[in-house]
């Protein structure tokens, strides 16, 4: 299991699909070396340096926190079952009524569409709010995740980073 980096009003709290094997071996999140999250955290602007994995703990100084929709480690998020998504509501909704971040910034679509039970989710800020917090959709940095460059994805979490700003 990946302990959760978090705490009361938080500014963000980010939120990954699950744990990945590595990242719960470590017990650092976001630790295989193709993981682009912390890289990408630093050049949009959140953080004045690239925290290393094994100093993720100190996100919070930024007013950040870390979390997962699903706490089963997989080697792909594509292994979790619908099942596994809907018996983690609950946990998570009460963990975000707790905590009171302002926002939550799920990485990718999976965990946000299973949680909203909607089928389409556009990038970026939604219109809804999760259990009091604003919700924002921002590429997931797996290394996996083909699809976005590291340029995309500094883009997506710039313009999270940027409207948090400006809100």
């Amino acid at each position: 299991m990946l302990t959760d980096i978090i705490a009361k009003n938080l500014t963000v709290i980010f939120c990954g699909i699950n744990p990945g094997l590595k990242s719960a071996n470590d017990g650092h999140h976001f630790s295989g070396r193709s993981n682009r999250f912390w890289k990408v955290l630093h050049q949009s602007g959140f953080t004045p340096y690239q925290i290393e994995a094994v100093n993720d703990t100190t996100i919070l100084d930024f007013g950040l926190g870390l979390t997962t929709a699903v706490a089963r480690p997989t080697s792909r998020a594509d292994e979790l079952s619908k099942e596994e998504f809907d018996n983690s509501l609950e946990s998570f909704k009460a963990k975000i009524t707790e905590f009171q971040p302002k926002y939550i910034a799920f990485l990718g679509k999976a965990a946000y569409k299973a949680f909203s039970k909607k089928k389409e989710i556009p990038w970026g800020l939604q219109p809804e709010d999760f259990c009091g917090s604003r919700v924002w959709v921002v590429p997931n940095p797996s290394g996996l995740n083909r699809g976005f460059t590291l340029d995309d994805l500094v883009v997506s979490y710039g313009e999270l980073y940027i409207g948090i700003q400006s809100s």
